[in-house]
C-alpha cells in the first residue's frame, strides 16, 4: 500500500474518532463510509457478525457496541432521528476483520484499530508486515494450484520440486534454492519463502501464476517443457526487477513469517483487554 494512500486513510480515520470523557469511540454510520459500504443494511450485517465474534472471544458485546440515536439533516432544514452504533477500537477491529481485506480501506482499518498508538509510522510498518503475510499465503496457494495442474499431467512431487528449483535459480541469478538458504542462514527444513522479503515472495508468486496459465492455455506436457517455461517466466520476472535495480539474491532475509504471524496474533489478542470500554452511551 502506497504511503500517500496510508496518509490519506490515516487522516480520514483520525478525523472520525470521537471522545467522551476520555473514552475513544467511532460511530458505525461514519465507519460505514470510511470502509466503502454504500448501503446501511449491508454494513449492519457486518456489524452483526462482529458482535457475534466479540461474544465468541469472551468479551461482553455491550462493552464495545452501544446502540445510539442521532439526528441527521434533511432538505429545507428538517431533521430525522436514525439508529447508529457507538464502537470501541476493538469493535471497529472486529468489523474490519469481517470485511474484504483486498480493499485498501479494510486492510488499513485492520491495522489502524489493532495498534494502540495511532502513529502513522507504526501503522505503515504493521501494514507492510500484514501484506507480507498475505503474500506468503498467496504464494502457498499458487504453488498448490500449480502442483495440482502438473500432477494431472503426470508430474509427481519430485518432478514438481525440480521445476520449482529451476525457477528459483532463474529468479536468483543462478543461485539455487539451497544456495539462497545458505546465504540467508535459513534453519534446516524451513521453506526459503518464509524468510524472503515481500517483493521476492510476490515475484515467485507472479512467476507461478504465469506458468500455471501457460500450462493450461498451451496444454503443456512433460517435465522438460514445463520446466523450460517456468525458467523463462522467472527470468522475465527477474528482468523486471533488475531493470529497476532490484536484485532478489542481494536482498537481506526478512523476519521468519511464523514468528511474525505469532507476534501479530499475540498483539491482536491483547487488544480487547487493553481497549477502553464504552461503559455508557456516549452523548450525541
Amino acid at each position: 500500500m502506497k504511503r500517500e494512500l496510508i496518509q490519506k486513510l490515516h487522516q480520514s480515520f483520525e478525523g472520525c474518532a470521537h471522545n467522551d470523557n476520555g473514552v475513544e469511540y467511532w460511530l458505525a454510520r461514519e465507519l460505514q463510509t470510511l470502509l466503502g459500504y454504500t448501503e446501511w443494511r449491508n454494513f449492519l450485517a457486518v456489524v452483526s457478525k462482529a458482535r457475534i465474534a466479540c461474544e465468541q472471544a469472551g468479551q461482553a458485546e455491550t462493552d464495545h457496541f452501544v446502540d445510539v440515536n442521532k439526528m441527521i439533516g434533511l432538505a429545507k432544514g428538517a431533521q430525522r432521528e436514525v439508529d447508529d452504533v457507538a464502537l470501541t477500537r476493538y469493535a471497529c477491529y472486529l468489523i474490519a476483520q469481517n470485511g474484504d481485506p483486498r480493499k485498501d480501506a479494510i486492510a488499513f482499518a485492520m491495522t489502524y484499530f489493532a495498534v494502540q498508538t495511532r502513529k502513522q509510522e507504526l501503522i505503515e510498518t504493521r501494514i507492510a508486515e500484514w501484506e507480507r503475510l498475505q503474500a506468503r499465503e498467496k504464494l502457498t496457494l499458487s504453488q498448490k494450484e500449480l502442483s495440482g495442474v502438473l500432477y494431472e499431467r503426470g508430474i509427481d512431487s519430485p518432478g514438481f520440486g525440480h521445476i520449482l528449483s529451476k525457477g528459483d535459480a532463474a529468479l536468483f541469478g543462478g543461485l539455487t534454492t539451497q544456495n539462497m538458504k545458505d546465504r540467508l542462514e535459513i534453519p534446516e527444513g524451513r521453506p526459503l519463502a518464509d524468510f524472503l522479503p515481500a517483493i521476492t515472495i510476490k515475484a515467485k508468486d507472479f512467476a507461478n501464476e504465469i506458468t500455471n496459465t501457460q500450462v493450461k492455455q498451451q496444454d503443456l506436457q512433460g517435465e522438460p517443457g514445463i520446466a523450460n517455461e517456468h525458467v523463462k517466466n522467472n527470468r522475465d520476472v527477474r528482468r523486471l526487477l533488475t531493470d529497476r535495480n532490484i536484485y532478489p539474491e542481494r536482498l537481506p532475509a526478512a523476519e521468519d513469517v511464523k514468528k511474525l504471524e505469532r507476534r501479530i496474533k499475540s498483539e491482536q489478542m491483547k487488544l480487547p483487554r487493553e481497549a477502553p470500554k464504552l461503559g455508557k452511551t456516549p452523548r450525541r
